[in-house]
């Protein structure tokens, strides 16, 4: 999907150098902006930029989530959200309770498996005062946005290079990945892989 195309031109590019080396191995360097954009079109992918833990754009009572930054700190990947609610009760069309407007920070461990990239060990680093915001945020930031964040990455360097012969004029076809593994470095993710291709 065209959605998530930032993170998979990466990793194609990435392929192709590493298939123009005599060995098979690859690294690719991401960046917190990259992440931050795979994020913003996995998860929060509403008009708005939101992603809603309770309620609608629509309803008088909501919690949402939006403006999500990804940052590096140490050897973790930190996922800052804005959130904002109207928790209450809905009575003729209006929210009659408290408006809360807060922070949140979750920070996890870059995890490669097979041809995955996931995360591991999410670590809440910030919440709300509120206990009622809380019970809502807490199974999203150590649950839903790690999740939401993994990604194939052969699934996606795949789907790019199906259209290689439209663009180059040569048909590249990824018949192997496995990642080794991937590390915080400095601002940059950096990945290790094996990859295989074929051109015709």
């Amino acid at each position: 999907m065209t959605r998530r195309v930032p993170l998979c031109l990466l990793l194609s590019c990435a392929a192709l150098l590493g298939a123009c080396r005599s060995a098979s191995a690859i690294e690719v360097r991401i960046s917190s902006q990259a992440l931050e954009r795979t994020l913003r079109a996995q998860l929060f992918n509403s008009p708005e930029g939101r992603y809603y833990m309770r309620g609608s754009v629509k309803s008088a009572c909501y919690v949402y989530a939006d403006s999500p930054r990804v940052s590096f700190v140490k050897d973790r990947v930190v996922v800052h959200v804005h959130t904002r609610a109207k928790l209450g009760t809905s009575i003729a069309g209006a929210c009659i309770g408290v408006s809360l407007d807060t922070n949140a920070d979750v920070s996890m461990i870059p995890d490669a498996r097979e041809e995955t990239i996931g995360f591991r060990d999410a670590r809440i680093e910030r919440l709300s005062e509120s206990r009622e915001l809380n019970f809502l945020l807490v199974p999203f930031l150590d649950r839903k946005l790690p999740d939401q964040m993994k990604v194939n990455a052969a699934d996606l360097m795949r789907q790019l290079l199906s259209r290689s012969i439209e663009t180059t004029g040569y048909a590249f076809s990824l018949t192997s990945l496995k990642l080794h593994s991937m590390v915080v470095e400095g601002n940059k993710l950096v990945l290790d892989a094996d990859a295989g291709l074929n051109v015709d």
